[in-house]
């Protein structure tokens, strides 16, 4: 069993020096741009010698200074170093590779519900779905699957994704797979430094359930939309497929790994970078511009207004009765929203 510090241990100028020294190091090997690499390190090395972290004695204070001396050079997100008070993991590669750490992770996803915290078809046939991380295919692909599926059958659907921090490209890969026709379709590559070679990510040729590449799409953002969060709106942006609205997202397009730098200390380093078969470029640094910026705590209103018209603009001349009661609901939650009655 892994050891346990029993507080927040204070961390001495000897040990400061190694952390630092390790995690230059890491940086050079691995960050996916080698000049910037450097440039951190020397900037992280001056900010020793300046006494910066001098009065940062506790771990997470440390692991905060570092970070946030980290990210001055070129603003990356995606670069962090977090302490911990359970020993990590003696692997030399990255922490990925390591059973005991991917069983935690993987644990971690099951409690999360794989990122699908709320799936629901609300008055008026409209899909509703609250995405806050997308897991690795492999361990959340089921869930994916089943909520794609039952979203399927609504007459338009909204994608929140105001929470969603990260994830995983091929999860993302598979969510977009039934917003699209069935001829493949390229969404992103990514460079990774470590490999050397560009990874693309397409449309999948089969999968359970149907597509629903016509249905209209409702897209909802805001400043915490990160990563592959943000890579899913970049995406259905670049490709016009919905009305992205919200705040823009925050800006991070570099995918990384873990890796120990000391017994409680782990860094985050970014060894990716995205490429659109579209633009060429990502949205790293200057997020994705919604179609309609508001305030997160409005955007979910207008979507489900704009989506209930479309509803209703398309059962104007309903003639069965399904399609009338169908008219009727969707009149009704439109009538409730204009007096303020609903919101997500």
């Amino acid at each position: 069993m892994p050891t346990m510090r029993q507080d927040n241990e204070t961390i001495n100028s000897k040990t400061k020096l190694e952390i630092i020294v390790t995690l230059c190091e890491k940086l050079k090997a691995c960050y996916v741009f080698p000049d910037q690499a450097e440039q951190i390190s020397k900037y992280l090395l001056k900010c020793l010698q300046e006494g910066a972290f001098e009065n940062l004695d506790s771990g997470s204070l440390f692991a905060l200074g570092l970070t946030l001396q980290l990210q001055e050079v070129n603003h990356d997100e995606h670069l962090w170093v977090r302490w911990h008070a359970q020993v990590l993991p003696e692997n030399t590669e990255a922490l990925r590779l390591d059973p005991t750490w991917q069983a935690a992770r993987k644990e971690e996803a099951r409690l999360d519900h794989y990122g699908f915290h709320m799936l629901e078809r609300l008055p008026g046939n409209i899909g509703y779905v609250d995405i806050h991380y997308f897991h690795r295919p492999a361990w959340g692909g089921e869930t994916a699957v089943e909520a794609m599926k039952y979203l399927s059958s609504c007459s338009a659907v909204i994608i929140d994704l105001r929470n969603c921090t990260g994830g995983y490209p091929g999860m993302v890969a598979l969510v977009c797979t039934y917003l699209f026709d069935e001829e493949p379709l390229l969404l992103d590559s990514i460079y990774w430094r470590d490999d050397d070679l560009t990874q693309q990510f397409w449309t999948l040729p089969y999968i359970p359930g149907r597509r629903f590449p016509d249905t209209p799409i409702f897209l909802l953002t805001s400043k915490k939309t990160f990563s592959a969060g943000e890579e899913m709106a970049f995406i259905l942006h670049t490709r016009k497929r919905g009305v992205i609205i919200g705040e823009k997202t925050d800006g991070g397009a570099h995918p990384g790994a873990s890796y120990r730098i000391s017994p409680h200390f782990e860094a985050f380093i970014p060894i990716g970078c995205s490429l659109s078969p579209l633009t060429g470029t990502d949205w790293e640094g200057i997020g994705v511009t919604p179609d309609i910026a508001l305030p997160p705590e409005q955007s979910f209103n207008r979507a489900y207004q704009m989506a209930l018209q479309i509803v209703l603009a398309e059962l104007k001349d309903s003639k069965t009765t399904h399609q009338q009661q169908l008219a009727m609901e969707a009149q009704k939650a439109l009538d409730n929203l204009c007096q303020g009655r609903s919101s997500y």
